[in-house]
């Protein structure tokens, strides 16, 4: 099984044609790690980069030193997990079919399920609180119940980095929460993109500011979410103030005009 939490992943000069350039980030062992920037920032581009969608243009993702794309599609299954933002939503397996395929990389490719494996993709299913939907084909889930079903067979895989793009895209504010605490809860190590900052600060232990394919801020919640990053950024005005009952950093936005953005002075 992988050791789970244990899992550093490190990008060094990441590049993607002219969609990411040059960009470091680390996600060190056990982090919650955000991505977060405007439309075209380049973060889901960089989650691809990770996973192996896409092969950069130079530069390397690197999971506990060892460049991601060197280790074949199997290997690199072992060790990373997605959930994409809307992934198998026409597939007309059961609950449990699609979380058992998570065991795939773990077994050659004529091997069916064992007992193994159907009781681990049992115990993912009893992780996320969906046991009772196990025979329920996917396509007729809630969204929150299908991202739920997702993150359990990335949870089957034992990966040891977890990569979520946008994993509350579509959902209402219950399953947001659901979801992202579950994530947190986990041990792995997780990257994962949002658009909701103040999502992103109450669950992320760290987050990096992508802007026009680069990383223009990094650090803690606390330190990164500024009323001037917003107006930089985002073009938005906003007043930041820590939430009254968890301190974290709670954007308050501002109706009026949008703000001319200034990239050049970051």
């Amino acid at each position: 099984m992988t050791d789970t939490g244990r899992t550093e992943l490190r990008t060094e000069a990441l590049s993607y044609g002219t969609r990411l350039h040059r960009v470091d980030i680390t996600a060190r062992p056990g982090e919650t790690v955000g991505l977060v920037g405007p439309n075209g920032s380049g973060k889901t581009t960089l989650l691809r980069c990770v996973y192996g969608t896409l092969t950069p243009t130079s530069g390397r993702a690197l999971l506990d030193g060892v460049d991601a794309h060197t280790l074949g599609p199997k290997a690199r299954a072992r060790r990373i997990a997605t959930v994409p933002q809307d992934g198998e939503a026409e597939c007309e397996l059961t609950v449990h079919e699609l979380v058992a395929l998570g065991r795939s990389p773990h077994k050659r490719f004529w091997e069916g399920d064992t007992g193994e494996d159907r009781a681990r993709a049992e115990a993912a299913l009893a992780r996320v609180g969906i046991a009772e939907l196990a025979e329920r084909p996917f396509p007729t889930l809630s969204g929150g119940e299908r991202r739920r079903a997702l993150v359990a067979r990335a949870l089957v895989q034992e990966p040891a980095l977890l990569v979520l793009d946008e994993p509350t895209n579509h959902l209402d504010i219950r399953y947001q929460l659901e979801v992202l605490g579950l994530v947190r809860d986990l041990g792995t190590t997780n990257l994962l993109a949002l658009h909701d900052l103040n999502l992103a600060a109450l669950y992320c232990d760290r987050l990096y500011v992508l802007a026009q394919g680069r990383v223009v801020a990094e650090g803690p919640p606390a330190e990164v979410l500024t009323r001037e990053l917003l107006a930089t950024v985002y073009g938005v005005e906003a007043e930041v103030v820590p939430h009254p009952r968890t301190g974290t950093p709670t954007v308050l936005y501002l109706p009026g005009p949008p703000v001319e953005r200034d990239l050049s002075v970051m």
